[in-house]
């Protein structure tokens, strides 16, 4: 079993033990699509695909909190950054802006992109080095800004 699936299911443990509700919701919504993905692949998740589709839970939540946020829907914009924080406790740590720049500078040189082309090819070799630590979008938009002033 994934190390990060492991931690999951007991701190799913632990928030039934406190009582804590929401942070259970959070917690079993979580479990409940890493099974589903289990599910749809017959196949045990590793680590590496556990961080992804947590990644993609937070994504989610991110865009569902803009939405409310532009509703002026602030308590379900308060419910879906506490679900960012507590899906968040399983990433790996966020990458700096400076190592994030260090890692893209690094990949451009080791393809040899020049042009927004070549973009593929970096983001390629780029995604598993981030997934989970960065948001892709981002660091799409810092790909493309590189390629595109080279």
């Amino acid at each position: 079993m994934s190390e990060v699936k492991a931690r999951l299911q007991e701190a799913v443990k632990a928030a039934m033990r406190s009582g804590d509700k929401d942070r259970l919701g959070t917690l079993r919504m979580a479990t409940a699509a890493l099974k589903q993905r289990e599910v749809d692949s017959r196949a045990e998740l590793g680590d590496d695909e556990v961080i992804e589709e947590l990644s993609r839970l937070v994504k989610q939540s991110r865009e569902s909190l803009e939405h409310y946020e532009g509703a002026g829907r602030d308590d379900l914009a308060a419910t879906e950054r506490a679900r960012i924080a507590v899906i968040s406790e399983f990433l790996p740590a966020a990458l700096s802006d400076a190592e994030l720049d260090a890692l893209i500078d690094e990949v451009i040189q080791a393809t040899g992109a020049s042009s927004v082309r070549e973009m593929g090819q970096v983001m390629g070799q780029l995604k598993p080095r981030v997934q989970g630590r960065a948001d892709m979008s981002a660091v799409s938009a810092r790909v493309k800004a590189r390629l595109g002033a080279a």
